[in-house]
């Protein structure tokens, strides 16, 4: 895959780069910087970059204008969660209905597919309760638990890392809830960590994505 455009060599066969060349290694330069794990966004930015070789800016810049949509998307889930978990170890959850959602929607609700959802089931980073016709039903506090899975796994979480953390902490109390699991000191040692790390890797993107749009402005 050719990130930049082909390069003409002289007459002693040394390669003669152009302004265009640097600024299509700028681009890939701010696009791989950071890497993330969740929603294909190491994907997006290789697409930045690959269109940008090709010489095509003005489907580069588009591409960028929306993933720079994406990244902030990702930053305010993050940050919700943070929110959220500081409500709970308050003991302030916040207003609780009754309601629930189906499998699809629980899925939209974290902007995750409902595949990633099954896969996180299977080994065991959360379980949900099943009607009479064995489909699941998610509760708000389920919602919740996934918004934390998600943003763990922004953060270069692995499952297996998440599952070890949630079982150890099932086996400090009778019947573990979201709230209980949540005080134990480790996880809010490594979760608030983590999730600091995350928002300021998202921030900094954000940030080079800004500079490439600009850069793919001036290419069109």
């Amino acid at each position: 895959m050719k990130f930049i455009s082909p390069v003409p060599r002289n007459a002693n066969g040394y390669r003669e780069y152009s302004e265009l060349h640097l600024k299509q290694m700028q681009i890939a330069r701010l696009a791989f910087r950071q890497e993330f794990l969740q929603n294909n966004l190491r994907r997006r930015a290789k697409d930045i970059v690959r269109l940008s070789g090709a010489e095509r800016f003005e489907e580069s810049l588009q591409e960028a204008i929306s993933y720079l949509a994406a990244l902030r998307k990702e930053y305010l889930h993050a940050l919700e969660a943070v929110d959220m978990v500081k409500q709970l170890l308050r003991h302030k959850p916040g207003a609780q209905t009754d309601a629930t959602y189906s499998h699809q929607e629980a899925a939209a609700m974290v902007q995750l597919t409902e595949e990633t959802l099954r896969n996180w089931e299977r080994n065991g980073l959360f379980s949900v309760a099943r009607d009479s016709r064995n489909r699941r039903i998610y509760t708000e506090r389920d919602i919740q638990k996934l918004l934390i899975i998600r943003t763990l796994r922004s953060a270069h979480f692995s499952i297996a890392s998440i599952a070890r953390m949630f079982h150890e902490m099932e086996r400090t109390t009778e019947q573990p809830d979201l709230l209980q699991l949540l005080t134990s000191p480790a996880f809010v040692t490594d979760f608030f960590h983590v999730t600091d790390d995350l928002l300021n890797q998202l921030q900094i993107a954000m940030k080079n994505v800004e500079e490439m749009i600009s850069i793919l402005q001036h290419l069109q």
